[in-house]
């Protein structure tokens, strides 16, 4: 393969969730280019004039012009960005799944950074952040009007070096710092271990470059407990991607050779791709096939997929090849929607521009893109229900989404009304003691979704949600 695509790009402290991203790097630019258009050029000429002469201070060329081609690119859609040359080697760095951070993945809300969640084990996950916390400053800087690339600018720095974050946290009704010293971050993305005699938990983080070979390496570690495994849970709750490849051969694992387990589609020639169950679509050169060691029963042994709104990207591809072949049943929340591919194109030796180029699509031909995996069997978090479903950010609420180009984007105008009341259930929940309002760790014996589960592989009853359904893609607001 000429090149590889990677998805959910890293960036500086951590994947961006809501802004996950498909990307495939290149080193040159079309040759060929669209004919300007001479009128608007000179517009933009004679804007860059006046605000050279007209404005109240002097105003950088060089800024006037970079700015101009971020506003250019980001107008497009949410995954679409220009890097400059700190941002474009951070990026570079973030796609091993090491980086110099604190180690948070994080979205905006309201103006403010809004914490996914802590990657685990990271400073600020010992430092104790939570899902949902908001920084409402960065040492001395309010985040309010800052853009998500420039806070998290000023989260990174060198390692061993302090950065002090203002924490709000809502649902104990409290503002406060933490101070987090940076540090490099690596991630372990494989997570494995036997729920109960024959019937074994692996939980993926992320799908970085050591992921297949920690997969295989668990999985080797389950038959050798249990040889006779009866069912296992692949879990990808709230993991929001990583490489391609390294999803085609999680994916592979548990498929026939040479099935089909995403496609690609777009303008350019080189945006029409299939990946296929085969070691060439994601053995790394000179590696061999990381999936010879696992046992043959691996192919047929029942396979249950837990997903939520936090899967995205390279967990959707997955879930959607076992979802099509009817590997798995999917059990869980429907997922985020990321199903567009970002082509990486540099402009020199160190700036560039990540462009959308593509959607991706599953082996039945199902666009992913701002609709996301609907699973077969929808659940609730908890036992007593999932009252806050409808506050959870996806890829059809952030704003300039990309469509999915198959289907009619079609409002729901039960969705604010869902949202609000969710909001006042939140409050209400605010109320209760810290202990009660928590959620169970994944793979814990009070995890409820995976105890479902347990029950599906087993063929016992299962507590289906009674509140969730299928979400559409919201209809884009037009002025």
């Amino acid at each position: 393969m000429g090149h590889k695509l990677k998805i959910a790009g890293w960036v500086s402290i951590g994947v961006v969730a809501g802004a996950l991203t498909t990307v495939s790097l290149q080193t040159v630019a079309r040759s060929a280019m669209s004919p300007l258009p001479l009128e608007e050029i000179q517009q933009l000429s004679a804007v860059f004039g006046l605000v050279k002469t007209d404005y109240v201070e002097p105003v950088d060329d060089k800024k006037l012009i970079t700015d101009a081609i971020a506003g250019m690119v980001a107008s497009l859609d949410p995954h679409s960005q220009y890097f400059d040359k700190k941002s474009f080697a951070e990026f570079r760095e973030g796609t091993t799944g090491k980086f110099v951070g604190v180690g948070i993945e994080i979205t905006q809300e309201d103006g403010l950074i809004k914490v996914v969640s802590p990657i685990e084990g990271s400073p600020a996950f010992r430092a104790g952040l939570k899902t949902n916390d908001l920084i409402t400053k960065i040492d001395d800087t309010a985040v309010k009007g800052l853009s998500l690339n420039d806070a998290v600018k000023k989260m990174r720095g060198q390692p061993r070096t302090k950065v002090t974050l203002m924490i709000l946290r809502k649902d104990e009704g409290r503002t406060f710092p933490v101070t987090i010293v940076r540090e490099e971050i690596k991630t372990q993305s494989v997570k494995a271990k036997m729920m109960e005699p024959g019937y074994g938990w692996i939980r993926l983080s992320q799908f970085q470059e050591r992921t297949v070979d920690d997969f295989v390496r668990k999985l080797e570690e389950l038959y050798k407990e249990d040889p006779k495994l009866k069912g296992l849970v692949l879990d990808l709750r709230n993991d929001p991607g990583g490489l391609l490849d390294a999803a085609v051969a999680v994916s592979a694992a548990f498929l026939p050779t040479d099935v089909t387990v995403v496609s690609t589609n777009g303008q350019l020639a080189e945006s029409k791709a299939i990946y296929k169950a085969a070691p060439e679509f994601y053995a790394r050169r000179g590696s061999g096939d990381p999936l010879k060691r696992l046992p043959v029963a691996l192919k047929t042994v029942p396979l249950v997929v837990l997903v939520n709104e936090g899967s995205a990207s390279a967990s959707e591809i997955v879930a959607g090849a076992l979802q099509d072949y009817k590997r798995a049943t999917i059990m869980g929340s429907q997922t985020f929607g990321k199903g567009s591919v970002q082509t990486v194109r540099p402009l020199g030796p160190d700036t560039g521009i990540k462009l959308t180029t593509a959607r991706y699509y599953t082996p039945n031909g199902k666009a992913i893109q701002a609709k996301g995996i609907v699973p077969d069997i929808m659940l609730d978090e908890t036992a007593e229900g999932d009252l806050f479903a409808a506050l959870r950010v996806r890829e059809s609420d952030l704003e300039k989404h990309l469509g999915n180009g198959q289907n009619a984007e079609q409002k729901d105008d039960a969705r604010e009304q869902a949202r609000e009341e969710a909001r006042k259930r939140l409050e209400e929940e605010s109320k209760k003691p810290l202990a009660e309002r928590k959620l169970p760790e994944f793979g814990s014996d009070k995890d409820f979704q995976l105890s479902q589960a347990i029950n599906q592989l087993k063929g016992q009853p299962v507590l289906a949600s009674k509140t969730q359904s299928e979400r559409k893609d919201e209809k884009k607001a037009t002025p």
